[in-house]
């Protein structure tokens, strides 16, 4: 797997993509929960930069 950058300014988004760190640990048959996680975590950090916060799903 490609290593992520430890932050990237963004404390949203790093919180965000550090959900990505469990996936080692975490059964295959899970992953996609996480990747569903991180994608609300980041779709949510981007209506808070652009000021269209949106109701999480």
């Amino acid at each position: 797997m490609t290593d992520l950058p430890g932050e990237t300014g963004e404390e949203r988004v790093d919180v965000a993509l550090g959900a990505l760190a469990r996936l080692g640990t975490t059964p295959v048959s899970a992953h996609a929960g996480v990747f569903e996680e991180v994608f609300a975590g980041l779709e949510q950090a981007l209506a808070a930069a652009d000021g269209t916060a949106e109701q999480p799903r």
